[in-house]
C-alpha cells in the first residue's frame, strides 16, 4: 500500500514523499523509536521540490563514521523539511516531524574533507608551531593552497635581516629572477619580503611586484647590488609600502623622488650606506611622505640635512652616523619638532662647527635619547643649549666628546631631571668637578657607562659611587639601540 505524504506543513506546497521509498530494512525496536520521534527515512526523494544548502558539524570521530549533509529546504517557503546524506554504510534519517520547526537541527558526523575553507583558513591560524604550518600544506593540495594564501611574510635563507647563526656554514642559495616570480606567483598576498643578500637579484627580478604586490607593505633591499632605480620603480608603482629599507643599494636622487610620488603613505626608510644620494632625494621624501616615522641616513656623504627642511611632525627617530652635517642641516634635521630619537654620532666632517645647539632652541622638546658619540667638536656651550631646551632627555651619550668641560657638565646637572642614562668613555675634560655637578644635579640617573676618566680621582669616584648608591657605574662601552624597524 502506498501513502503519500504530498505537502510542506508549513505552507501545503508539494513534496512528492512516498512510503515506497522509505527505509523499512532496519525494522525493529531502533526503528519503531524514530517513528515514534517523527524521523521517516526515504531512499530517495524529488530535489526538485526542495533547496538544497549544504551543511558542516564538527565532531569528535570516535565511531569513524564520515558523511556529508544537506538541509533540505521547502522550495516554496523555505522551511527545513529534512537532511539529505551523501553515500554512507551509517544510517540516515529524514526528518518529518519538525517540518515546520526549523529551528530544530541535529547534529551528525562528517569528513575533515567536508570542511569549507574558512574552517580550515581558521584551523591554520591557530597553528602556532612554525613545522606545524610547514606540514600543512603537504596533506592535499587544497591544503597547501590554503597554506599559500595565509603566507604573509616570506624571508631567504641568505637574508640578513634575521641571522640564523646555525646556516653560517652552509652555502647560500643564488636568489634569481626565475626564482622570484615562481615564488611571488604562489604567495600573492603577501604583506612583508626581505629580500635582503641577495646580491645578484636583477631590476628584471621585481616586475612580477606589479602583479602580486597589492598588498606588500614591507620590503627590504640591503645589500641587492644589482637594484637600481629602475627597480625601485617597479616596486613603487605595484607595492602600497610603508617600510622600506635600501642599505648599499646604488640607488640615486632619481629614485628615491619616483619612491616618494608613489609611496606618499611611506613611515620607515632606510638608507644607510647609500652613497649615490643627496640632500636632493632627502627633500622629496620629507614633502611628499608626511607619515614619515623613521628615517636612516647614516655613514650618506652626500647629505647635510639640509633636505629635512619642512619635514613632517611625525619624524620621531632619525640615524645620521658619520655624515657631513653642517649647523643649518642640523638645524632642518630638528625642524619638525617630533624627534624623539636622533643619533648624530661621528661629527668629525662637521667642518664649520659642531652647531648642535639648534637642537636646544625650541624644536627638540620631545628629545628622549640622544646620540652625540664620538663628536670631538662637541662644545660646552652645545651642551648647555642642548640640556636646557630638551627636558625630557633619558639617555644621552657624550662619550669621546673631549671638548665638553666644567660648564657643559654643569648644565648637563641643573638641567637633565629626567636623565636615566648617560655615557660618559673616554671623556677627557671630565674632571672631579664635572662628576660632582652630575652626582649633584641628575636626580633619576639610574646608569652611568664610565671609563677612561684620566682627569677623575679615585676620591671623587668613591664619593660618587657612596652618595648614588642608586647609579650603577658600568665600565663597558655600548652603543645606544633604539626599538625601531632598522634594528
Amino acid at each position: 500500500m502506498e501513502i503519500g505524504l504530498n505537502c510542506c506543513g508549513s505552507c501545503g506546497y508539494p513534496l512528492n514523499l512516498t512510503s515506497s521509498n522509505r527505509i523499512t530494512s532496519g525494522i525493529g525496536s531502533e526503528y519503531r523509536k524514530s517513528i515514534k520521534k517523527g524521523l521517516i527515512s526515504f531512499l530517495s526523494v524529488d530535489l526538485s521540490r526542495f533547496t538544497q544548502v549544504d551543511e558542516v558539524h564538527c565532531l569528535p570521530l570516535p565511531w569513524g563514521g564520515h558523511r556529508s549533509k544537506t538541509k533540505l529546504l521547502c522550495r516554496k517557503c523555505g522551511v527545513l523539511i529534512g537532511y539529505g546524506y551523501g553515500d554512507s554504510p551509517a544510517l540516515c534519517g529524514f526528518d518529518l516531524a519538525n517540518s515546520s520547526n526549523s529551528a530544530c537541527e541535529k547534529y551528525y558526523l562528517t569528513s575533515i574533507k567536508d570542511l569549507p575553507e574558512d574552517c580550515l583558513n581558521f584551523i591554520f591560524q591557530r597553528l602556532d608551531c612554525n613545522s606545524d604550518r610547514e606540514s600543512f600544506g603537504l596533506t592535499c593540495h587544497r591544503w597547501l593552497r590554503i597554506q599559500n594564501i595565509n603566507r604573509r611574510f616570506l624571508q631567504f635563507q641568505c637574508s640578513f635581516t634575521q641571522l640564523d647563526v646555525s646556516s653560517l656554514s652552509q652555502t647560500s642559495p643564488t636568489i634569481s629572477s626565475f626564482h622570484l616570480n615562481r615564488l611571488l606567483t604562489r604567495f600573492q598576498l603577501l604583506e612583508s619580503l626581505s629580500l635582503s643578500g641577495c646580491t645578484e637579484l636583477p631590476d628584471s627580478g621585481l616586475t612580477p611586484l606589479q602583479d602580486y604586490g597589492s598588498r606588500l607593505q614591507t620590503i627590504s633591499l640591503d645589500c641587492c647590488f644589482g637594484i637600481t632605480d629602475k627597480g625601485l620603480s617597479l616596486i613603487a608603482t605595484g607595492c602600497p609600502l610603508t617600510v622600506i629599507s635600501l642599505y648599499r643599494c646604488n640607488i640615486t636622487d632619481v629614485g628615491l623622488q619616483n619612491l616618494a610620488k608613489s609611496c606618499s603613505a611611506l613611515k620607515d626608510v632606510n638608507l644607510s650606506c647609500c652613497a649615490l644620494i643627496s640632500d636632493h632625494g632627502i627633500r622629496a621624501l620629507s614633502q611628499k611622505c608626511s607619515q614619515l616615522r623613521a628615517v636612516s641616513i647614516s655613514f650618506c656623504k652626500g647629505v647635510s640635512g639640509v633636505g629635512f627642511s619642512g619635514c613632517s611632525p611625525t619624524l620621531a627617530y632619525l640615524e645620521a652616523e658619520s655624515c657631513k652635517l653642517g649647523p643649518e642641516g642640523i638645524t632642518e634635521i630638528v625642524s619638525g619638532g617630533g624627534l624623539e630619537y636622533l643619533n648624530v654620532s661621528n661629527l668629525r666632517w662637521c667642518i664649520t662647527g659642531d652647531g648642535l645647539a639648534a637642537i636646544g632652541a625650541g624644536l627638540g622638546t620631545k628629545l628622549r635619547v640622544l646620540n652625540l658619540r664620538m663628536g670631538r667638536l662637541v662644545s660646552s656651550e652645545s651642551v648647555a643649549a642642548i640640556a636646557k631646551g630638551c627636558p625630557l632627555l633619558q639617555e644621552w651619550n657624550l662619550a669621546l666628546c673631549h671638548e665638553v668641560k666644567i660648564p657643559g657638565w654643569k648644565a648637563v646637572g641643573e638641567n637633565c631631571h629626567n636623565l636615566e642614562i648617560i655615557h660618559l668613555n673616554r671623556c677627557r675634560n671630565l674632571c672631579d668637578h664635572g662628576l660632582q655637578a652630575l652626582r649633584d644635579g641628575c636626580r633619576q640617573l639610574r646608569i652611568m657607562y664610565i671609563n677612561g676618566y684620566y682627569q677623575v680621582s679615585v676620591a671623587a669616584m668613591e664619593m660618587f659611587k657612596w652618595s648614588r648608591s642608586d647609579v650603577q657605574i658600568k665600565e663597558e662601552e655600548i652603543t645606544i639601540v633604539p626599538n625601531w624597524p632598522f634594528r
